[in-house]
């Protein structure tokens, strides 16, 4: 091979990925945010989860796309493990598509397509034409790089030294690592495997050595996910290890069947004898298809097989604990009464998990190691996700009982608990608060006064007996302790307006800072409406009772 047809291979290569991007791009452009919403409503059936990810793979011609995605939404918590592996099977039977296309010889129509969609895209201003024109001109590149790929590549047929190295391939073991690093480089099993194709129809490459170097193109088209992988949370990472795991199953299943039955690879080949380009394609998708339907059922041996490769920490097990709701049933035939008995528990449940909350974001302000800080952030953090989600659940299941036939004492009950759910969710809010505050300080380098921190202490702590209290009047519906709460919230309202007075002197003194000072004002102005919803919580349900 000459210099100048070494400079083409490499020209025909990069302009082919580089029409692969742009088509990709035109593609997901034209989707919008319909690729992200479909992916969204994946669930928990095997079967749809497989055709939504071969339908957005198909739409966006590119399955580590479709993977990113599906990392990213398990990452964030909008899809679970066993809906991720469904669809990175189903993208990997959407992805054997660019196989199938580039199998037809459609090089002399390369210019035609490159001269239409570059007219689109640079002088037509409607989006949906540019995008349009994306995926045109992203098909023209892909054939005048496959095309200058066949030219460049004839002379290697004569080259003995290549003919030396692609004997090697003949091993299978051999041809599937050099198609794992070969994609892996690549960084697209779509690219790799089309260039593998272009190599046997080119007669450089036999056909039974192009199909175990696409095999081991699936294993290496993972590197993309397994690195996107790397910038997540645990679940973004056991899904990389799920495509890794599915992936060398696929392969060790193939291998074996091949090696086995032999006759699999002539039955494809009698599809379309003499061409050997729909054969490589044809094996592409029928083995994605295959090993779909083999492994499909042990999707949940799968996904436990990455959670032990990645072991659950203490705080996911809270996570994952924390996120269901315990006590109220899912059962429409339960009676309305027992639901909201079971709504009363979940709201004690969570009533106590933001008084946790604000507790830990006491310590945290007062806190000076820096790594128990941080350690108390996140707990605060992760404990406010998990009453975000009890809060919205709890609501959604009393809102539903409207629709049912509710005596005028469950119709009032239900109507509270909503808001007694609401006020326990914004006490945590104001926890969340607290801690932003410590950051705010240890970015400044800033301290409050000593009086200040007593001050503030006091506070705090007259603010968490009015959370106690409050959780034990309302679920209880103990209401003789309620004297006891509201002389409690007199308190601290005397003492704000106290220590606000006693603040205001410090700062006219000189003796406070004025970032410190503001983080006092706002703190303490948290901690007196964590109380005041103490109290909306203490009397919500003993409003019915007045009436009577």
């Amino acid at each position: 091979m000459s210099l100048t047809e070494f400079f083409m291979l490499l020209g025909g290569v990069g302009l082919f990925l580089y029409g692969m991007t742009v088509m990709s791009s035109g593609l997901q452009n034209a989707a919008g945010d319909k690729v992200r919403v479909i992916l969204e409503h994946a669930t928990s059936n095997t079967a749809l989860g497989i055709l939504l990810g071969l339908a957005v793979t198909v739409c966006i011609q590119s399955s580590s796309a479709t993977d990113m995605m599906v990392i990213g939404f398990v990452n964030s918590g909008l899809m679970t493990l066993p809906e991720a592996i469904a669809v990175i099977m189903g993208a990997n039977i959407g992805t054997t598509i660019t196989a199938q296309i580039t199998a037809f010889n459609l090089t002399a129509f390369a210019p035609v397509l490159l001269f239409a969609g570059c007219v689109m895209f640079l002088f037509i201003k409607n989006p949906k034409v540019k995008y349009i024109g994306m995926i045109i001109l992203g098909f023209g590149m892909l054939f005048v790089g496959v095309g200058l790929i066949k030219d460049a590549i004839k002379p290697l047929s004569q080259s003995v030294e290549f003919k030396s190295f692609l004997s090697t391939l003949s091993n299978p073991a051999l041809a599937i690592l050099f198609g794992v690093g070969f994609t892996a480089l690549l960084q697209s099993s779509s690219s790799s495997t089309v260039i593998f194709q272009t190599f046997a129809i080119q007669g450089i490459l036999d056909y039974k050595t192009a199909v175990f170097l696409v095999i081991g193109a699936a294993i290496g088209s993972v590197t993309p996910n397994l690195l996107a992988g790397l910038t997540t949370n645990r679940n973004g990472k056991r899904t990389a290890v799920l495509n890794l795991i599915f992936n060398l199953l696929r392969a060790g299943i193939l291998t074996s069947l091949i090696l086995i039955f032999p006759q699999i690879l002539e039955l494809i080949q009698s599809l379309s004898p003499n061409d050997v380009g729909r054969q490589i394609a044809n094996t592409h998708t029928i083995f994605a298809i295959t090993a779909v339907l083999l492994l499909a059922p042990f999707s949940k041996h799968i996904v436990a097989f990455s959670e032990k490769l990645i072991p659950e920490l203490p705080e996911e097990a809270k996570m994952k604990n924390g996120k269901r709701l315990m006590y109220i049933s899912t059962t429409s035939s339960t009676l309305p009464s027992v639901i909201i008995r079971q709504a009363v528990l979940e709201c004690k449940r969570m009533g106590e998990m933001a008084r946790d909350n604000l507790e830990n974001s006491l310590k945290c302000f007062f806190e000076k190691d820096d790594k128990e800080v941080q350690h108390l952030m996140n707990e605060v953090n992760s404990t406010e996700e998990i009453i975000d989600y009890l809060c919205h659940h709890i609501t959604d299941r009393l809102i539903e009982l409207k629709a049912m036939d509710l005596s005028d004492a469950d119709t009032f009950r239900a109507s509270k608990l909503t808001i007694i759910a609401s006020n326990f969710e914004r006490i945590s809010d104001h926890a969340v608060n607290i801690t932003e505050y410590k950051t705010k300080l240890q970015k400044e380098g800033e301290k409050l006064s000593k009086q200040a921190r007593k001050d503030m202490k006091e506070l705090g702590e007259l603010t968490i007996k009015a959370i106690d209290l409050s959780i034990d009047i309302f679920s209880n519906e103990d209401f003789s302790k309620l004297p006891e709460a509201e002389r409690n919230e007199d308190i601290i309202d005397d003492l704000q307006d106290e220590i606000t007075n006693r603040h205001v002197a410090r700062l006219m003194k000189g003796k406070c800072d004025p970032t410190s000072g503001i983080v006092f004002a706002d703190m303490s102005t948290d901690l007196e409406r964590c109380a005041d919803r103490a109290i909306n919580i203490s009397t919500a349900l003993m409003m019915k009772k007045k009436k009577k």
